[in-house]
């Protein structure tokens, strides 16, 4: 199994060399030369597996010789091991034909832990095997950075170093990121939005002298291992709900695009997907562009979802790198075109992207309301960004078709916005029950790419 940049400019790699290398030396993205299939039997004979199965059945193709079976196994049984439902991402009915797919029952209550804690234990068994020492730098929205320090935090051969926007991320998002006392994480706190995060990494990424003298890896949406097991809940629903043997449909909250595109690799793999929806905030980007063809960036305008308060959906590429066609120039062209404020979509690529994917927005108004909708209807306490994403489908969803809407975080994450909204305020779970009494640490920094080098020169341990 060989992976592929999408600028077509970068060397082979394999899964082990793509996923400690994260973003391609061309600046591109990293994807499988071929996406490997499954058969209606096998996808059939997922059913009533553990989560642990499933996730070895998917993925097992897409890693080739890195992991011999006996290891990976045992990868993803301690990688979901301090999960605290049974079945990992269990499936909550909403109504008829519409179900709420949890992804909220990890160590730090958001989706990202289904990818973070498996990429932790990847790269823990692939760096003790070689004796190499990484330096991890991640930008987050919210929700990737507590993952991430969660799943490196104490580490021999990773320091890990995460960069969030300075006021834009919800309370607790932050204290899972400053509070952890492992003296080989750092939580950095930019002066400036999430895009300007991921800018930053990016350019540390590009500085090759930089990136050679730290051991740079990244553990963004950008890492293809960070995608392949979002994959995993994909399969795991829709076989609950009937799958192979009948459609289903997802509505995805996301706005660095990851999560659906993790969505659109499974309907490539043979899983029966009817539509994939993409579900967006105020900061809507993806809906305009599959609305009109037009990707221009606009101003960030801040949210009672902040994780998707992001003009810049970094995996967008990938999805743009099939619909062109696989042309790494084609590529290239639009991410330089993006630089100085956006493109346009072909028309044929566009025409492409609608076949599979639909897509709609939520006002904060109707982002609250839907909240208070289903606290009062059904019960079930939403977080904003889940409540993005239910609006959504219940706008775009065909009745007859199983619609499976991603909850991506637990409501206790956002607890002033779910209060504001449904009159009840959230509590955290047990386990995590201390968090505003931990002492929080924490590096304030400007947006200045020299300076945050420097840093990470003088924090990192050698």
């Amino acid at each position: 199994m060989k992976y592929i940049s999408t600028r077509g400019q970068a060397p082979d790699l394999t899964f082990e060399e793509a996923m400690l290398t994260g973003l391609a030396r061309d600046g591109g993205l990293y994807v499988p030369e071929t996406v490997p299939t499954m058969s209606a039997e096998d996808i059939a004979a997922l059913g009533g597996l553990s989560y642990e199965e499933t996730a070895f059945r998917v993925m097992r193709p897409f890693i080739g010789g890195a992991f011999e079976d006996g290891e990976l196994r045992a990868i993803i049984s301690r990688a979901y091991e301090g999960f605290e439902h049974a079945a990992r991402a269990p499936l909550v009915q909403l109504e008829p034909n519409h179900f709420l797919l949890e992804l909220f029952h990890g160590p730090t209550l958001a989706f990202k832990d289904f990818a973070m804690q498996l990429i932790g234990q990847l790269f823990q068994a692939s760096l003790t095997r070689s004796g190499n020492r990484v330096t991890i730098v991640g930008a987050t929205s919210g929700d990737t950075g507590s993952a991430a320090i969660e799943a490196f935090a104490g580490l021999d051969n990773v320091d890990v170093f995460i960069l969030f926007p300075d006021g834009k991320v919800s309370e607790v998002q932050r204290r899972q990121m400053t509070t952890p006392d492992a003296e080989n994480v750092h939580a950095i706190a930019l002066d400036g939005n999430f895009d300007d995060c991921q800018a930053r990494l990016k350019d540390m990424f590009n500085d090759h002298d930089f990136r050679d003298e730290v051991g740079l890896a990244g553990v963004n949406s950008i890492n293809w291992a960070r995608v392949l097991a979002q994959v995993v809940y994909y399969f795991s629903s829709a076989v609950s709900l009937g799958a192979p043997h009948r459609k289903v449909s997802f509505t995805v909250p996301t706005g660095n695009f990851g999560d659906i595109f993790a969505g659109y690799i499974a309907q490539k793999m043979g899983l029966p997907i009817e539509r994939l929806i993409i579900a967006t905030n105020q900061n809507d980007i993806l809906h305009r562009c599959l609305t009109t063809g037009e990707y221009r960036t606009d101003k960030v305008t801040p949210s009672i979802s902040p994780s998707m308060d992001i003009q810049v959906s970094s995996n967008f590429e990938r999805v743009l790198f099939d619909v062109y066609d696989r042309d790494g120039s084609a590529v290239s062209q639009l991410m330089d075109e993006l630089k100085s404020g956006g493109f346009t979509v072909s028309q044929g690529a566009l025409e492409r992207l609608r076949e599979t994917f639909d897509s709609g927005r939520a006002s904060e108004e109707e982002t609250s309301a839907t909240i208070a909708h289903q606290r009062e209807v059904t019960g079930e306490l939403l977080c904003p960004h889940s409540a993005v994403g239910v609006k959504v489908a219940e706008e775009l969803r065909d009745p007859a078709v199983p619609m499976i809407t991603l909850a991506t975080a637990h409501p206790a994450k956002f607890p002033d916005a779910v209060e504001a909204a449904a009159g009840t305020r959230p509590g955290l779970p047990p386990f995590l029950q201390s968090l505003y009494d931990r002492e929080e640490r924490v590096t304030k920094a400007g947006n200045d790419l020299a300076a945050l080098q420097s840093l990470i020169r003088e924090r990192r341990r050698t």
